[in-house]
């Protein structure tokens, strides 16, 4: 009985051993789980998606942050792990920041406040709208290694190479004189051997010789009397084509101290002619853009896309981004520390359109009144590399202008009263500029 009871005594502890083990073996299952899970998770939100990352950095980050480059903020690239190397900040606390930034600095967290204080007293701008998974896209896309600068296209370098490569005009131009060299020679020898052939046949060239033509000319009186009108009236045409075109400077395209690129603005930019030259809806004058204007835009763009630059090079002879840097240097713009130092170097730029002083043009008139668009007077702008004259402007380029050109008074207060009682004068719908007095002199000169 007793040994009975001590084998049963001995299961018993067997089989709560086995249970105890059980539910060990069980709850580490499901640590190990929980544990790997939250790794996983953990993991997967550190990757974060460079190419989703990069599309929201261009929509929110990119007006004030570069990758590699100090601007209104600082530079982005592998932010996070500087941070968490430098000041023992986490991903949390990155999340806190972009979400509420100027929370961030009322609550006195140390860091906050010493970037609120490096960049001026300028909070940035919270982007609550922004999910943990977007603010994990775009830390990856900043966690991405730069790109290494593109190799550049053969040819390209600078004008003096593709100098080198090619033929030079003095080369062309020496082989050119050869040439001529060479037949004036083979006329000569030609002419010798004409001559001993004469010679040899008996043939005597003196007295075959006739009466040369000038003698003849001028023994004509007729012919020299038309010939000397014909002269005459073709000099006076001539000299009158060279006097109307004193002053006209139809093509003029001068190298302007800073090069500014309409094809780049205008065109590929789509920037509004009126955005730079503000004046032109109010004023007379168009006015030049102040160089404050230009930096509206160029404190935050300091270098043009790389396809771009290799373009001006290799199509214009222009480097774009050392032009910026003549745009910083004459503001004195600190671009490494971004902001303005005060030493300004004016800059002259070369008027390209330049009416006589007795002529009188109003751009508002013509812009805001008439509705009349840039280009009709200026070219395609937008396509321009450098700005040229493309029009005349001379005065019968402007009277007929206005003898060909309809007058908009749809929704136009200005012409309203006048319109009606034109057209009902006229018996027309439409009137011209000249038709509604843009011929009287004294709308064009005082």
């Amino acid at each position: 009985m007793k040994k009975s009871y001590q084998s049963q005594e001995v299961n018993s502890i067997y089989n709560m051993k086995q249970v105890i083990h059980r539910k060990l073996g069980s709850n580490f299952l499901r640590l190990s789980l929980i544990f790997l899970l939250t790794f996983s998770t953990s993991l997967f939100a550190q990757d974060g998606d460079p190419v989703a990352g990069k599309s929201l950095f261009n929509a929110n980050c990119a007006a004030c942050h570069k990758l590699d480059k100090k601007m209104t903020g600082p530079a982005l690239r592998n932010v996070e792990q500087r941070l968490s190397d430098d000041e023992g900040l986490d991903r949390e606390w990155l999340y806190a920041w972009i979400k509420n930034s100027p929370s961030m600095i009322k609550s006195g967290d140390a860091y906050a406040n010493k970037i609120y204080e490096e960049y001026g007293g300028a909070a940035m701008t919270p982007f609550p709208q922004l999910s943990n998974a977007d603010i994990d896209n775009i830390l990856a896309y900043t966690a991405t290694e730069a790109a290494p600068p593109p190799a550049p296209t053969p040819g390209t370098e600078t004008g003096t190479a593709q100098a080198e490569g090619g033929i030079s005009n003095d080369i062309i131009l020496g082989a050119l004189g050869v040439l001529f060299a060479l037949l004036a020679i083979a006329l000569f020898l030609v002419n010798k051997t004409l001559r001993r052939f004469a010679e040899a046949k008996g043939v005597d060239l003196e007295s075959t010789k006739r009466t040369p033509i000038w003698k003849a000319f001028i023994q004509n009186q007729f012919l020299v009397l038309v010939t000397a009108i014909v002269l005459l009236l073709a000099s006076a045409y001539f000299v009158y084509g060279f006097f109307m075109q004193v002053g006209v400077n139809q093509g003029y395209e001068p190298v302007q101290p800073i090069h500014y690129s309409h094809r780049i603005h205008a065109g590929d930019n789509g920037i509004d002619c009126k955005y730079c030259h503000s004046s032109a809806r109010v004023s007379k004058t168009s006015g030049i853009p102040s160089l404050n204007v230009c930096m509206n835009c160029h404190k935050s763009i300091y270098e043009v896309a790389p396809e771009t630059q290799q373009k001006g090079l290799a199509e214009y002879g222009v480097d774009y981004n050392a032009e910026i840097k003549k745009l910083y240097a004459a503001v004195g713009w600190d671009d490494a520390n971004q902001k303005y130092t005060g030493e300004t170097s004016p800059v002259k730029w070369i008027r390209i359109h330049n009416l006589p002083d007795f002529a009188y043009f109003n751009h508002s008139q013509h812009v805001t009144v008439a509705g009349v668009e840039c280009q009709t007077c200026h070219g395609p702008v937008e396509e321009m590399e450098i700005m040229s004259q493309h029009a005349p402007l001379t005065m019968g380029w402007c009277i007929n202008c206005h003898r060909e050109t309809n007058v908009k008074v749809k929704d136009n207060a200005y012409y309203t009263k006048i319109h009606e009682q034109l057209s009902k004068k006229y018996g027309v719908e439409n009137l011209t500029a000249a038709q509604m007095g843009g011929l009287e002199c004294g709308k064009c000169h005082y």
